[in-house]
């Protein structure tokens, strides 16, 4: 069973990271190595993560049932798959607009129907949608957003890489409770640089 071996502690997670088809996600000429525990180029300078990267991210979340997801950076649409699986509700923006289509298509043929796509800055949110529950940012910042911190209900989590472009950044877990938010360092990851649509 791929992924079955790697170094996660929720157990839902990895079940999601060995039921959802990651060769869907990646180019063609790719798809040999798509169950490896390594990232891939998808295109436009972007890659799909690290499958143990993936996951771990997720774990950081603590995703329930009832939460309603963020993410800015849609990218393959393989780590919106995982958040779907795992939430009542996924929010997922994307800036390139030929992956955003890409992912969607992918998504719809995969059956799911439990997620909203955008086609925008990922900087500003979707504040008409928040609160949420999680926020997932899958490309590097080098700060946080304030918006998106913003967005984040009370209890919410919000996960990403901060550090600059071309290095090691250091990922981090923002918890909001009544009304501040606790920062935790979570090991260093190398991620794309977050981009901004002109």
């Amino acid at each position: 069973m791929p992924f079955a071996d790697l170094e996660l502690t929720d157990p839902r997670v990895k079940a999601v990271l060995c039921k959802i088809p990651r060769d869907r996600f990646v180019p063609e000429e790719y798809r040999p190595y798509a169950y490896e525990n390594i990232p891939l180029p998808i295109g436009y300078g972007q890659t799909i993560s690290q499958p143990y990267i993936v996951g771990l991210m997720t774990e950081l979340l603590a995703l329930k049932p009832t939460d309603r997801v963020l993410e800015i950076g849609t990218g393959s649409g393989y780590q919106t798959a995982v958040l779907a699986e795992l939430a009542a509700h996924v929010y997922t923006i994307e800036t390139i607009e030929p992956l955003a289509k890409s992912a969607q298509e992918i998504l719809t043929r995969l059956g799911y129907d439990n997620i909203n796509f955008r086609v925008a800055d990922g900087f500003f949110g979707w504040e008409e949608a928040s609160p949420f529950d999680a926020i997932l940012i899958a490309a590097a910042a080098e700060e946080v957003p304030l918006p998106l911190k913003e967005q984040l209900a009370d209890g919410g989590r919000l996960v990403l890489p901060i550090g600059a472009p071309g290095k090691t950044q250091t990922l981090w877990r923002i918890t909001k409770q009544n009304g501040r938010f606790i920062e935790e360092e979570k090991g260093l990851v190398r991620f794309v640089p977050f981009t901004r649509r002109e």
